[in-house]
C-alpha cells in the first residue's frame, strides 16, 4: 500500500508542478507575480493582516513581504492603516483595485483552464476531475 501511495504523490506532484510552472510562464509585462498574488489572495481570503502575519503564512522572510506588500502598495492595490486595537501595528487590507486587479487574474486563468477543459477532455474525464477536485484542493491546503 505504501508504494501506491508513494506512487500517486510522485505523479500527483509531478502533475501540479508542470501546472505551477505553465501558469509562471503566462506571466505578462505588468503582470503580478507570485508572490503579489498570493498576498492579494491571501488578503481577500483572509481579511486584513500585518506584514508579519502575511510573512509567517506565506513562508517568505518578513524582508521579501516588505518588499512585495510595498509594490503592491505602491500601485494601489494594498492600503496600510493602524490598527484601531494597537496603534503599534500595522494592519494591510486589500484596495478597491486590489479586490477588481485579483478577480481579473483569477477569470483570465479560469477560463484558460476551462477551454483547456472543454477542448481536450472528454464528458467522462470532465466528471472524474469534478468529483478530484475537492481532493486536490484539500491536499494543497496540508502541504
Amino acid at each position: 500500500m505504501r508504494s501506491q501511495v508513494d506512487e500517486l504523490a510522485a505523479r500527483l506532484y509531478g502533475g501540479m508542478g508542470l501546472t505551477a510552472r505553465r501558469l509562471r510562464q503566462l506571466h505578462a509585462p505588468g503582470d503580478l507575480t507570485l508572490p503579489e498574488r498570493a498576498v492579494l489572495a491571501r488578503l481577500d481570503r483572509g481579511g486584513p493582516a500585518t506584514a508579519a502575519e502575511l510573512a509567517r503564512a506565506e513562508q517568505i522572510t518578513p524582508q521579501a513581504m516588505g518588499t512585495t506588500l510595498g509594490g503592491l502598495e505602491e500601485r494601489g492595490f494594498v492600503e496600510r492603516r493602524a490598527d484601531p486595537h494597537d496603534g503599534r501595528r500595522i494592519i494591510l487590507s486589500l484596495t478597491r483595485s486590489g479586490r477588481e486587479v485579483l478577480r481579473h487574474k483569477r477569470d483570465a486563468r479560469v477560463r484558460q483552464f476551462a477551454k483547456a477543459l472543454s477542448e481536450h477532455f472528454t464528458p467522462a474525464e470532465l466528471e472524474a476531475l469534478r468529483t478530484v477536485a475537492p481532493l486536490i484542493e484539500r491536499l494543497a491546503e496540508h502541504l
